[in-house]
């Protein structure tokens, strides 16, 4: 059977450990990784939160969300420094990743309201909002739920559903089923827990580890809430509204990618009406893997939003 989206990325990640000098030039060049805090969301949850002041301060705001199983650092942390250049950056763990919001729930809603409550946290004006993967997903919720509280989005290696062929259906709607069926005492005991979270990150790691600092960022979401997360992600499907979207859209299609098909990126795009497209020469993990190929791309790709906010 076919591996899902976030296990086939998570296995694109894994290999790139092991490949070590073959990962890509611009992650073996990074030696810092900003630090940032946890901080309280009213009424939702606490979460960390990383907050890099723009080169102005006037400088338009851009909120990045991450993909499944990974965290907001380890997924964008190779975008960080060029993007910080010319934009206020924030990033912060989603719900059940990291040291996200660890609710009794995860609903993509909330997900998407997560967002809102940062940017109004920040007292952040119509800032531009950048979702991988399943980062994507929330950016396309926030567009559909809170179009008037963003400046508008980017959507990098992501999709607007997940159920298309017959082995995707039975996949999703199987392990959806599972997922439903089985409490999280059961598969606690399976060994998917809930684990302790690691210390949160540093500001500088020493030189050769930078794999260990990776792996553990990987590890600090559970299987329990990565079982939950795939069952939920499988169940979205934005047809219904996706054309009618109305804010500045950006999509950052990338072309080698083995997780979501190339073409159901493509229909994505070509449904939300004026979206822009942007082509990356790389796979699922592009963004930490093929970083090389992907920020440039990736920084065209939010400029073209930032001049139609």
């Amino acid at each position: 059977m076919t591996k899902p989206m976030s296990e086939r990325a998570a296995d694109e990640m894994r290999e790139g450990g092991r490949r070590g000098r073959r990962l890509s030039p611009r992650i073996a060049r990074l030696t810092e990784v900003p630090v940032g805090s946890m901080v309280e969301l009213p009424g939702r949850g606490r979460t960390y939160l990383v907050d890099l002041p723009g080169p102005a301060a006037d400088s338009p705001a851009i909120v990045l969300l991450h993909g499944a199983s990974t965290t907001a650092m380890l997924n964008w942390f190779p975008t960080l420094k060029e993007l910080n250049e010319r934009y206020r950056v924030v990033l912060f763990d989603q719900r059940w990743h990291g040291h996200g919001i660890q609710s009794e729930r995860f609903d993509l809603d909330d997900l998407a309201d997560d967002v809102v409550a940062v940017a109004d946290l920040l007292e952040l004006d119509r800032p531009i909002v950048a979702g991988y993967s399943m980062g994507g997903v929330v950016a396309q919720l926030v567009a559909h739920r809170h179009p008037d509280r963003i400046g508008g989005i980017v959507l990098a290696a992501t999709t607007y559903k997940f159920q298309e062929t017959r082995r995707e259906r039975a996949f999703h709607r199987g392990w959806g089923a599972l997922t439903d069926s089985v409490s999280e005492v059961a598969l606690r005991r399976a060994g998917l827990r809930w684990g302790k979270l690691p210390e949160l990150p540093a500001s500088t790691w020493p030189v050769g580890r930078m794999d260990r600092w990776a792996m553990s960022e990987m590890r600090s979401t559970s299987g329990w809430a990565l079982a939950r997360v795939i069952a939920v992600l499988g169940r979205f499907d934005a047809s219904p509204w996706l054309s009618t979207l109305k804010v500045p859209t950006a999509v950052v299609i990338t072309t080698r990618d083995r997780a979501l098909p190339v073409h159901r990126q493509l229909e994505m795009a070509k449904l939300i009406p004026g979206a822009e497209i942007f082509l990356v020469r790389g796979g699922h993990a592009a963004c930490a893997l093929e970083a090389d190929v992907f920020v440039p791309v990736f920084l065209e790709a939010c400029q073209a939003v930032v001049e139609r906010r």
